[in-house]
């Protein structure tokens, strides 16, 4: 038995069975044996490689569209740069790199690191080492000061706990984790149901044994960034692997050493996470006052940013292994079948404002 493993079995024999919820929390926050506490999640060595990590084009055509709405804001003099949860601190050192060609935009920003891991912080800050604008960490959003906003969070939003939900005859019913007889952990329902007004229109003819996922804790950021923006103006880009309409589907997944694993086989050693709902996230967004831009998917955000113009000059004059590695990255983020399709990208703005690439809200 892992460490996790015996403080779970312990916590469910005082309190009774976790929600998946409370499940996911604790496997990947436990200060003493959770997943980003103890390990090192990016990269080859971990057991996912995020798109900063892939190729610099990425953070890079990040950071053009933060340009964009610096100047559709007005060019404020002052205003956040935040990152939610910022990896190694890649993303935004390539963002940085771009944003270095506008200098009224670097004086007039502020950046912010909403960081909870010590570990973590500590790679961000060597990254960052040298950095036109040296980050402030902030242990939560809400503790980012009051100005026009510009926000980024790259795979944020899929490692928040969800609650699980099971078609049975009666209701839906909220699913649990519990131990059995041999001490292992297994799934089962609860006494708690999802109230007959909470659920979607597209889940009312699912079947039983159909599995419901909600997002309380995303939507709930996603509201607070939209009332900040409503209140201060600004922009924010949510980039995540999820699904645009709500529907019926179990996405929990866990990723242990670069394969997909049973979520409930190594809690505090697998990396957890689950699809986003963009539908649900963007109405909590324009819940709090801001406006949704049309998503896309991540293929077209790149496309339309200018992906290919970028690797061809990134390319240009280097050596053939160089060129076909920038190709290969192109095709990994881009192309509909690797990462191009499944992530999706939300623009949350102020009323009436918008900014390349996104269309204007319908």
């Amino acid at each position: 038995m892992t460490g996790l493993l015996d403080k779970l079995c312990a916590r469910i024999a005082a309190e009774g069975p976790l929600t998946v919820a409370q499940y996911m929390s604790v496997c990947l926050s436990d200060p003493e044996y959770g997943y980003y506490s103890t390990r090192e999640p990016f990269g080859a060595a971990g057991d996912f490689i995020t798109a900063p990590e892939v190729s610099q084009m990425f953070g890079e055509l990040v950071g053009a569209a933060c340009l964009s709405a610096w100047d559709a804001l007005g060019r404020p003099d002052r205003f956040e740069l935040v990152e939610l949860g910022p990896g190694r601190g890649t993303l935004m050192a390539d963002l940085l790199r771009v944003a270095a060609l506008r200098p009224a935009f670097l004086k007039a920003a502020r950046l912010s690191l909403v960081e909870t891991s010590d570990r973590l912080r500590k790679i961000q800050s060597a990254t960052l080492k040298g950095a036109p604008v040296q980050p402030t960490f902030r242990d939560r959003f809400q503790d980012v000061p009051e100005a026009p906003l510009l926000l980024v969070a790259n795979e944020f939003f899929d490692a928040l706990p969800i609650h699980q939900f099971v078609k049975t005859p009666d209701a839906w019913q909220e699913r649990q984790v519990g131990v059995n007889e041999a001490g292992d952990l297994i799934f089962g329902l609860g006494t708690a149901a999802l109230p007959e007004a909470a659920v979607p229109a597209s889940a009312r003819t699912a079947p039983q044994g159909a599995i419901l996922e909600t997002q309380p804790a995303a939507n709930a950021i996603a509201e607070e960034i939209g009332q900040r923006i409503a209140a201060c103006g600004g922009a924010a880009l949510f980039i995540d692997y999820g699904y645009l309409k709500t529907a019926p589907g179990d996405t929990l997944q866990a990723l242990h050493r670069h394969r997909y694993d049973n979520v409930l086989a190594h809690p505090g050693e697998a990396d957890l996470t689950a699809h986003v709902n963009f539908e649900s996230l963007a109405a909590a967004a324009v819940k709090g006052g801001a406006a949704a831009l049309p998503p896309l998917t991540q293929g077209d955000f790149l496309l339309r940013s200018g992906l290919l113009e970028r690797a061809g000059a990134l390319g240009s004059g280097k050596s053939h292994d160089d060129q076909e590695a920038i190709r290969d990255a192109v095709e990994r983020l881009a192309a509909p079948d690797k990462m191009g399709d499944l992530f999706k990208v939300l623009a949350v703005t102020n009323s009436g404002l918008t900014f390349p690439p996104f269309d204007s809200a319908p």
